[in-house]
């Protein structure tokens, strides 16, 4: 198994995490109704069922907010590592043109235009 790697995990689509954050934004908006229900059923005698409705929800409402933020923050890494990765790229490129070209693309300036040395 020297040569034995794993396989890289596939990048997270920008509508994936879309649709997580949009999940995570209804089950937190879901909150207030579940407690609201909770109420009514503990009202009607079913204390344990609206206590658990009520956990539950906020229980659903968590775990989706910590796994859309947890995916958006894979995903911004990989964007940011792409971004660099580029950059990296265009500045290599840069570096193998000609000095001389890339001299004559300068505009120096005497020492007359500086207003702040005296």
């Amino acid at each position: 198994m020297a040569g034995w790697y794993a396989p890289r995990r596939p990048n997270m689509s920008s509508k994936l995490v879309i649709a997580l954050a949009l999940l995570a934004f209804a089950l937190v908006a879901a909150v207030p109704v579940a407690l609201i229900a909770g109420l009514v059923l503990m009202l009607l005698g079913h204390v344990i069922g609206g206590l658990a409705l009520f956990g539950g929800s906020i229980l659903a409402a968590t775990a989706a907010v910590v796994l859309a933020s947890v995916t958006g923050v894979r995903h911004l890494r990989g964007v940011v590592r792409g971004m660099l990765t580029e950059y990296d790229s265009t500045e290599q490129n840069f570096a193998e043109h000609d000095s001389a070209e890339r001299n004559s693309q300068v505009f120096q300036l005497d020492r007359d235009d500086y207003t702040y040395i005296r």
